[in-house]
């Protein structure tokens, strides 16, 4: 028997569930007091969900550009029936819609596991959606100073290669050279488990 009464299990991600909670003590840091933030490319919804929870005074919009995601996202978020968790929207960061009032940008896991094109995306978009000294956070694998972090990384970045040669590890110097481009700058690099970071930008 579930929580829910029964329903069968939603998809779930383990590492989504392992680093959750890592990600939210530095959202608890970086993230306003008030306000709309947005997540892209929420997959599953666990971090959604437990954000959510978190912090019951931001309203949490997930959104992805999949099908199948979004459908089990809705459930989630059915499921869960919290007051600030949104309904997920069908956002593509390669044609990002006009949004108003986002107060911060959260992305997980996304620009590794997806072209260059979509982090290019993703920074313009923030650019476009964030008021002034509001906060785009990203979390996921970096390479930094050109070399990656460690042997599994580089091992994983290989593997994301063969999947698709578009995919990869970035480089954080060239995302944060971009980002400025974006007016985005740098505020803070923090070393999370699983030689993961979480890179917070902040809207110039």
């Amino acid at each position: 028997m579930s929580e829910h009464g029964g329903l069968p299990p939603l998809p779930a991600s383990p590492p989504a569930e392992r680093n959750k909670q890592p990600i939210a003590d530095v959202l608890a840091r970086v993230l306003p007091q008030a306000g709309v933030v947005l997540e892209i490319a929420s997959g599953t919804g666990q971090h959604a969900e437990h954000f959510a929870r978190a912090f019951p005074a931001l309203t949490w919009q997930p959104s992805d550009p999949d099908v199948e995601a979004l459908a089990t996202l809705a459930e989630r978020v059915r499921r869960a029936a919290l007051p600030n968790l949104r309904a997920p929207l069908e956002l593509d960061v390669h044609a990002p819609p006009p949004l108003g009032g986002i107060a911060a940008v959260v992305c997980s896991n996304m620009i590794h596991i997806a072209p260059w094109s979509a982090c290019a995306g993703l920074l313009l978009a923030a650019e476009r959606w964030l008021a002034p000294g509001a906060p785009l956070v990203l979390y996921g694998p970096f390479r930094q100073d050109g070399e990656h972090t460690s042997d599994s990384n580089a091992a994983f970045d290989a593997g994301l290669r063969r999947r698709n040669p578009e995919w990869g590890v970035r480089d954080l110097d060239v995302v944060v050279a971009l980002a400025r481009q974006h007016s985005l700058e740098l505020a803070e690099v923090v070393a999370m488990p699983a030689n993961n970071l979480t890179v917070v930008f902040v809207r110039q």
